[in-house]
């Protein structure tokens, strides 16, 4: 893109005397003009619908600015840069370049390698400090038994059985004319039942590393430092 630069001073002729050859318009002097001019409107971009070449620069609008102005890629940097300010956290499910290449701004560190994110609660004493951390994949095992064991024994009874001896005439104990009843208990042998009765509840859950983990999904996480 060039500038139009007139290249004769038309206006100085007038001042010059009658008869000075100078003083002549020459048509070599109006086609130069007219080249530059062509050439000027040429390589100068359109009101309407300009399609620029090369690096063409404008001036930067404030930060926020919601006109309909132009907006130069210094604009747009500081708007995205205010979108991510310092500790801001980037996320990527894909590329694994650290965002002050990507975003071009900023010191980015790797975050929380193996970790997941929970919203600060004032009222946790577990989460109420950003950048606290805890928890462990494993600290609970899932699977497990739970067993409950029961006996019965018995250390042995007999049971006891009375019976009655008639006594007849002219025998001890007996009374004449009459009867005399006796009585003493049988004894039955002593015995235990061998009886024993378990129980055992069946395990359940799966046990294994990181079974104690919610469903998750992996990316990329960057905490912007600076």
């Amino acid at each position: 893109m060039s500038d139009y630069t007139k290249s004769t001073d038309f206006a100085s002729k007038d001042s010059l005397p009658s008869g000075d050859a100078a003083k002549i318009v020459k048509g070599t002097e109006i086609d130069t003009e007219f080249n530059n001019i062509a050439v000027a409107i040429a390589t100068k971009a359109d009101l309407a619908s300009p399609g620029f070449s090369g690096s063409p620069t404008a001036p930067t609008q404030s930060t926020g600015d919601s006109s309909t102005k132009l907006a130069t890629t210094a604009f747009v940097a500081a708007a995205l840069a205010s979108l991510y300010p310092v500790g801001s956290i980037y996320t990527n499910a894909a590329v694994s370049t650290n965002p002050a290449t990507l975003l071009g701004f900023g010191t980015w560190s790797a975050f929380a390698a193996g970790r997941v994110m929970v919203g600060l609660d004032a009222g946790n004493a577990a989460f109420d400090t950003a950048q606290e951390t805890g928890g462990s994949a494993d600290a609970i095992v899932v699977s497990h038994t739970h067993s409950a064991s029961s006996s019965v024994s018995d250390p042995g009874h007999s049971h006891s059985m009375p019976y009655e001896k008639t006594g007849f005439a002219g025998q001890a104990g007996d009374k004449i004319g009459g009867e005399n009843r006796s009585s003493s208990p049988w004894s039955s042998n002593s015995a235990d039942t061998g009886i024993s009765v378990s129980t055992t509840i069946s395990s359940t859950g799966s046990s294994a590393t990181n079974a104690n983990l919610p469903p998750y999904i992996v990316v990329y996480m960057w905490r912007r430092t600076a």
